[in-house]
């Protein structure tokens, strides 16, 4: 097997276990630096998959994540944080990570070369037309990543591949391909490192993209959050009054009224008729708060004129 970058020397290794331990931890976070940095050259690729991802969720279809190894631990983080933070329901989001939930635990390496068991996560999953999986391999060779994502399309579903490997197997194999082309390891072959802190940088990109085209962000504000517990509804109440400009008491009060839902309760503020009403305006906009402020603004503005309109003018009232 050919030498990749992932597995090459970086090219100040040499004599790295001799320097003090300052030194070392100075080169390691370099690394770091150094790694993180060629994310920028993949926004371009970032933006297309973001795109896809949106359409499909917002068509009702299921967004997979598929990895095995280190790579697997930064789709999970990813994927786990989704529903908490943008609102999107746990049962549209699949998690497929070589050797199941045993890798939480062991994280054993064996299981990264069974492709059987990643054909059979995707069907399992139910993932298919209309649906988008994502599968990511620091070497792009991963051979669990690489048949996830060859059955996925197979199934009819888009997909999106992210590595650290130009020319690599997953990047060829993906309908989407975002490349990674991280620096060799301080310590060759240890993609936990700078190759995971890319993807990691990358994956919550495009998550966080893929949330604004649906919708869930305002502004800095994740307004299609669910609110489970006290720092999160203490934080929903902040967002709804921040955005309202009504206070944190009367933000809380109308967050109760909408249910939780942070938009809807923001709807409320802005004079909505009811939770009922201010629901029916998003789904009118797609989900979007900022046209359905909009529109309830508009409509402020045509009742004003109504009134001016009607009203008789000072000196015309009669007897």
């Amino acid at each position: 097997m050919a030498e990749t970058r992932t597995e090459a020397l970086h090219q100040n290794a040499e004599g790295l276990d001799i320097q003090t331990p300052d030194a070392i931890l100075s080169s390691l976070a370099d690394a770091q630096i150094e790694a993180a940095k060629v994310v920028h050259n993949a926004i371009p690729s970032i933006a297309r998959a973001a795109e896809i991802i949106a359409g499909r969720l917002s068509g009702g279809g299921k967004l997979a994540y598929a990895a095995a190894g280190s790579s697997g631990l930064m789709a999970l983080a990813d994927a786990l944080e989704l529903p908490g933070t943008f609102g999107i329901h746990r049962d549209r989001i699949a998690i497929l990570i070589a050797g199941g939930d045993e890798a939480l635990r062991t994280l054993a390496g064996g299981p990264e070369d069974d492709t059987e068991e990643a054909a059979t996560a995707v069907i399992n999953a139910g993932i298919g037309k209309g649906d988008c999986l994502i599968a990511i391999s620091a070497s792009g060779t991963t051979p669990y990543a690489v048949r996830a994502i060859e059955e996925a399309a197979r199934r009819g579903a888009a997909t999106i591949g992210i590595a650290n490997n130009r020319d690599s197997a997953l990047l060829r194999q993906a309908e989407t391909a975002i490349l990674l082309e991280t620096p060799p390891e301080l310590i060759a072959g240890s993609t936990r490192m700078g190759a995971g802190t890319a993807q990691k940088i990358a994956l919550n990109m495009l998550s966080t993209l893929t949330a604004v085209h649906l919708g869930h962000v305002h502004d800095g504000y994740m307004v299609n959050l669910m609110a489970d517990n006290i720092k999160l509804r203490d934080r929903a109440a902040r967002i709804v009054a921040a955005v309202s400009g009504r206070g944190k008491d009367e933000a809380a009060r109308l967050l109760e009224k909408s249910g939780g839902a942070v938009k809807t309760a923001i709807l409320l503020a802005a004079g909505a008729d009811s939770a009922d009403a201010a629901e029916k305006l998003l789904e009118g906009t797609g989900q979007k708060l900022r046209p359905a402020l909009s529109a309830i603004e508009g409509s402020k503005g045509r009742a004003a004129s109504v009134l001016i309109k009607t009203e008789p003018e000072k000196g015309q009232q009669g007897d």
